[in-house]
């Protein structure tokens, strides 16, 4: 077993420890996991499922329903840009647009080199100031495709 592996074990065994005797933990155990690795390894779904006695489609239903859950390592930086109604109406498309092209990968991607992973999110709660852009947790508005190019550029500068 690589040290990998056995992180990603131990944040597995750690999150069903702390919450599987919770009414209904299996988001909370999710979140705890994803908090703790940054995704959900696809090969922990058995280990959790039965560690909450929960069939494995429930688990990946669940996992894959919800674009918050990740089943794949990110990069070393999150982007995330919001996608609610306020902020389509406020220009996001052409930023999501600006920003595939720019990074060259497409939401729930990660580029070739592991840098940068790019989501999407459905409210930041910053509506009246999208479009609303969050990278590495840090939330920015009025979010052009000029300033998404300097705010990469300045994430990269401090790295």
């Amino acid at each position: 077993m690589t040290s990998d592996e056995t992180a990603e074990l131990q944040a597995v065994e750690a999150a069903i420890a702390r919450h599987g005797h919770e009414p209904g933990p299996l988001i909370v155990v999710l979140h705890a996991i994803q908090d703790a690795l940054g995704y959900i390894p696809e090969s922990a779904l058995p280990r959790i499922a039965q560690g909450l006695n929960l069939a494995r489609s429930e688990v990946y239903g669940v996992v894959t329903f919800y674009h918050y859950f990740r089943m794949h390592k990110p990069g070393a930086r999150t982007v995330q840009i919001c996608r609610a109604e306020a902020c389509q109406a406020r220009g996001c498309q052409a930023l999501e647009r600006h920003a595939r092209e720019k990074l060259g990968i497409d939401y729930h991607e990660t580029t070739a080199d592991g840098a940068t992973s790019l989501e999407m999110v459905f409210c930041m709660g910053n509506c009246a100031t999208g479009p609303a852009v969050r990278i590495d947790g840090r939330l920015y508005s009025h979010v052009t495709p000029e300033r998404f190019d300097a705010l990469l550029a300045h994430q990269e500068g401090a790295q």
